[in-house]
């Protein structure tokens, strides 16, 4: 995989290496928000960069209000870790990062690489799977490919 990653570095690097600093930075950016939006629909779908489903939530007891119903509805796992507030994208002329910054960090760190962290401040420790929030697979590497030619063909 490192050897594909090389290879689409060599590639880019030697289209942008013709373009000045502030545009590469532009497009590097563009590029940024294409994978992110990507990586944003990949977590929503629960999926890792493989392709495989996340393990299940642990079940917790439903809670009932008296007369019976059911007082939450199930919420969707990472629902606001894959907004563009938390999911950040940071582009300069030589490269893109995108990644959670913070106390957000955190808790992707402990998904992604299946660690034991307290369930709440004072609550009992529990070792999460591993789910892994972000990554490249084939798919990403095509879109970046994809963004890089279209936005130098724009620009």
């Amino acid at each position: 995989m490192s050897e594909d990653l090389q290879a689409l570095e060599a590639w880019a690097g030697a289209l942008l290496a013709k373009l000045q600093p502030a545009q590469r930075r532009s497009i590097n950016h563009k590029v940024a928000i294409d994978l992110r939006r990507s990586q944003a629909q990949r977590i929503k779908a629960q999926q890792g960069p493989d392709g495989a489903a996340y393990p299940a939530r642990k079940r917790r007891k439903e809670l009932k209000s008296k007369n019976g119903r059911i007082k939450r509805q199930k919420a969707a796992m990472f629902a606001k870790i894959r907004t563009e507030k938390y999911l950040k994208v940071k582009a300069t002329g030589d490269q893109i990062e995108v990644g959670f910054l913070g106390r957000v960090a955190r808790v992707a760190r402990v998904h992604q690489f299946g660690l034991e962290d307290r369930v709440s401040k004072k609550g009992p420790a529990y070792k999460y799977p591993e789910r892994p929030l972000l990554g490249l697979n084939e798919q990403d590497k095509t879109l970046i490919r994809e963004s890089l030619l279209q936005y130098l063909q724009k620009g």
